[in-house]
């Protein structure tokens, strides 16, 4: 499967099932729509207005030698024992989401955790029940050495002597068994001190920092309980926060909804803030609700990750650059195999868990008591829904077969699936259609990148 793409005057061609990616002429771009469709000599004669005969042939040539190498129309050799590496392949449970407190200092008017509540009660979690999900993970993590722990909520920090006592318990545990707890506290800032962040420093991997971008827009959709906006209490004490770290291991993460479909300028607001980690996500809500995104504003949505994606490529050139996580990707490297195919984890490698110790595959199924799993004092019961989770891949996915983004967004998000069609096998479309245009843009990033690091090479080298 090849994918073509226009983007800022880069011409982009994909080679989906290898991951190739070409920046290619308007020449070269013409004949691979062509390459596999038509006879050679055909395609020569519809091109032979762009470029003279010897230049063309030249060009053909080169695109063969790229399908000859595997860069270029190559066939998915994954497909053919999906089906059976899903069922059989060993999964150990890396990753756990404690909601830490089931409660709120602010009434976030997109909430799904429904100001903390989660559909049910407001709660604390104890350190009993904490202590015995560190206790779950370590003895189901295998041989995994990294583990992963979110403090998350509602808002952790009304619970924070809790969070020291399990932050505490568990490097006594990592020399007993061998592992690495890697701890990363979500917080709204409200209660966020000079206590709080200097224990953060010292224990939490990463922090996650939780503003929409500008005042009007931040203090509209996270107000206090009685209608007061967060804006001005938090971001003073964001951006200390962010430079106590130096400037890393952190994000301001913001949801973007109805209300500013021009998120692009709350991106650039948060690093105009001098924040260099920033997350502006699109809220996912129900159709009913006034700030929920609706199909009529992909066309806006899509101009306005266009002009991020243009601007930070002019900041980048200036020196002055900064990471959008949804733009992030990794060209070489990447994730693995299975990861690519069967993405987050939820409800096998990462799960859950709820104030009074329920498992649930993630925080966005908690309070919906058909996916409880079990419990930290009993461990998994509902092994079949653990299965289903486990077999739940790109290749699972009707609509993912002939997408272009399967192997980057690896299916997306199973509970966002579940909310828009009430299967983890089926899909949210407008999320997929910005995940498309995400990966565009970040694709687009790192060619322009490319070519302005080969210029700084060049100039230097004079």
């Amino acid at each position: 499967m090849v994918h073509q793409f226009k983007n800022n005057g880069y011409n982009i061609v994909m080679d989906v099932n290898s991951g190739a990616i070409h920046v290619v002429d308007d020449v070269t771009y013409e004949m691979i729509a062509r390459f596999e469709k038509e006879p050679k000599e055909q395609v020569l004669y519809e091109l032979s207005d762009m470029a003279p005969r010897a230049e063309l042939e030249e060009a053909y040539s080169e695109i063969q030698e790229l399908k000859d190498n595997g860069d270029l129309f190559t066939e998915d050799t994954y497909q053919p024992y999906m089906k059976q590496f899903a069922k059989t392949r060993k999964t150990v449970v890396k990753a756990l989401c404690l909601h830490i407190a089931h409660d709120c200092n602010l009434a976030c008017r997109y909430c799904f955790a429904e100001e903390g509540e989660y559909h049910g009660r407001r709660a604390l979690m104890s350190y009993e029940v904490g202590k015995a999900a560190l206790d779950f993970l370590i003895a189901n993590s295998g041989n995994r050495h990294n583990l992963e722990v979110d403090f998350f909520g509602g808002e952790p920090t009304m619970n924070f002597d809790v969070v020291k006592k399990l932050v505490a318990y568990g490097r006594e545990q990592e020399k007993i068994h061998d592992k690495k707890f890697r701890f990363t506290l979500t917080t709204n800032g409200v209660l966020l001190n000079d206590d709080i962040l200097e224990f953060a420093n010292k224990e939490m991997s990463n922090l996650v920092l939780s503003i929409d971008g500008r005042k009007e827009v931040n203090d509209k959709m996270r107000p206090f309980r009685g209608g007061q906006g967060s804006y001005d209490l938090i971001v003073p004490k964001f951006q200390h926060a962010a430079e106590s770290r130096h400037q890393t291991n952190y994000y301001v993460r913001g949801t973007y909804t109805h209300y500013n479909l021009d998120f692009a300028e709350d991106v650039l607001h948060l690093a105009d803030l001098g924040f260099k980690q920033i997350s502006v996500e699109p809220v996912v809500a129900d159709p009913s609700e006034p700030y929920a995104l609706r199909e009529s504003d992909l066309p806006i949505l899509f101009e306005q990750y266009d002009k991020l994606a243009a601007e930070m490529v002019r900041r980048y050139k200036e020196g002055d650059a900064f990471n959008f996580f949804h733009f992030m990707i990794d060209l070489e490297g990447g994730p693995c195999v299975a990861k690519r195919l069967s993405g987050c984890g939820s409800g096998t490698e990462y799960l859950a868990v709820t104030p009074w110790g329920d498992f649930y595959p993630c925080h966005q199924f908690v309070g919906n008591e058909g996916f409880v799993m079990g419990n930290v004092f009993e461990g998994i019961k509902r092994t079949d829904l653990q299965e289903k989770f486990k077999e739940c891949n790109v290749y699972s996915k009707d609509q993912c077969q002939h997408c272009f983004a399967k192997f980057y967004c690896s299916g997306g998000c199973a509970a966002n699936s579940y909310h828009f069609s009430k299967d983890i096998n089926g899909a949210y479309e407008i999320g997929c259609e910005l995940q498309k245009k995400r990966i565009e843009c970040a694709i687009m990033i790192k060619a322009a990148e490319a070519e302005i690091d080969e210029e700084r090479e060049s100039s230097s080298a004079v």
